[in-house]
């Protein structure tokens, strides 16, 4: 066994990728109110897991440390308990991402979020495209980016 290895979401660890999200946005989504937060913790909460194929980023303890969760080539979550940030999580998760779905992969990355923008073109993500509004209406914008 790999010490540090990606393997399937176990819904047994839901509540546990539900705290890395928070702590992660929390940390990263300064543009976001408390409310805001609240709103989309909800969404994650009460199902936004289970809509997408999932992939856990474990340390040699087996603890997640990170996740992606896809739907096709899309990415559509990526978080990394900030614990662990700058370490290479994210890197070694869109690398499995690619491994298994292509090298065509696409992600939705709010614009405010200037780590997560520059994570992305550093990994030769381009910009395909720009929307006003997220997918659930609210006025953040979105970068919609393609490898």
């Amino acid at each position: 066994m790999m010490l540090d290895e990606i393997t399937p979401y176990q819904e047994s660890e839901h509540d546990i990728l539900v705290d890395i999200w928070y702590r992660a946005v929390c940390l990263t989504h300064t543009f976001l109110t408390d409310s805001d937060i609240q709103f989309y913790r909800q969404m994650v909460q009460n199902g936004a897991l289970s809509g997408v194929e999932i992939w856990v980023k474990r340390n040699e303890d087996q603890k997640p440390t990170g996740f992606i969760g896809l739907d096709g080539t899309k990415i559509e979550m990526l978080f990394v308990d900030p614990e662990y940030h700058g370490m290479g999580i994210g890197s070694r998760l869109i690398e499995h991402a690619q491994k298994i779905k292509g090298n065509s992969l696409l992600v939705d990355v709010n614009e405010q979020n200037d780590g997560a923008c520059a994570f992305y073109k550093r990994f030769g993500f381009v910009q395909l495209g720009r929307s006003e509004l997220d997918s659930s209406g609210k006025p953040f914008p979105l970068l919609h980016l393609g490898l």
